[in-house]
């Protein structure tokens, strides 16, 4: 069993990046982790819209996506395809997922962007379009951990569909009821201080 049990999964996790995270694709990113094993680590930046108006690349979902109905950067990595991530309340009641949507954690699943929206548009509480992910391969997201990189918290449904993506960071870090909860106030730019 030994290397099978070390990665408990953080799937449905958010990774906050400290201040400490020098890498510039991630300042001040908040990043929902879709998929972690052993096998590495899949997300999405919540917070880093676009100015590209997602009627502009996938018209059939532009009225149900969110305020701001913009395509947000979900990361560095293949930034020509388009993640559908949505938030369907009660998870489809009753144990039935609905046709085109799969769980991730929660509420929250991944949507099939080539699925007709009609399918999804009764049951859908909200829904977001991210061109790229975040990838990790294996054992680097830990690594990152180790290093102090980021903060893993708990998300809430509402993180994914957050009408202000620009203040995410700090309101995600705010409702911690820990020593992070004073992160928030960290200066955007220390040299200020």
């Amino acid at each position: 069993m030994s290397g099978m049990t070390e990665v408990s999964s953080l799937t449905g996790r958010l990774l906050v990046a400290t201040p400490a995270l020098a890498d510039p694709n991630f300042d001040r990113a908040v990043v929902l982790l879709l998929d972690h094993d052993e096998e590495g680590s899949l997300g999405v930046v919540l917070n880093r819209p676009t100015p590209v108006d997602v009627g502009d690349i996938l018209e059939g979902w532009a009225d149900l996506a969110g305020e701001p109905g913009v395509v947000f950067q979900g990361g560095p990595v293949s930034l020509d395809s388009a993640l559908g991530v949505a938030v369907i309340p009660g998870g489809g009641a009753g144990g039935r997922a609905p046709l085109g949507w799969r769980r991730v954690h929660g509420a929250i699943g991944l949507v099939d962007l080539e699925a007709p929206p009609e399918l999804l548009a009764s049951a859908l509480g909200s829904l977001r379009i991210f061109a790229g992910y975040a990838g990790w391969g294996p054992g680097q997201l830990e690594d990152e951990l180790a290093e102090g990189a980021w903060y893993v918290v708990e998300s809430e449904p509402g993180d994914v569909s957050s009408p202000s993506p620009e203040r995410l960071w700090r309101e995600v870090l705010r409702r911690q009821r820990s020593e992070l909860a004073m992160v928030a106030t960290y200066p955007d730019d220390p040299s200020l201080n």
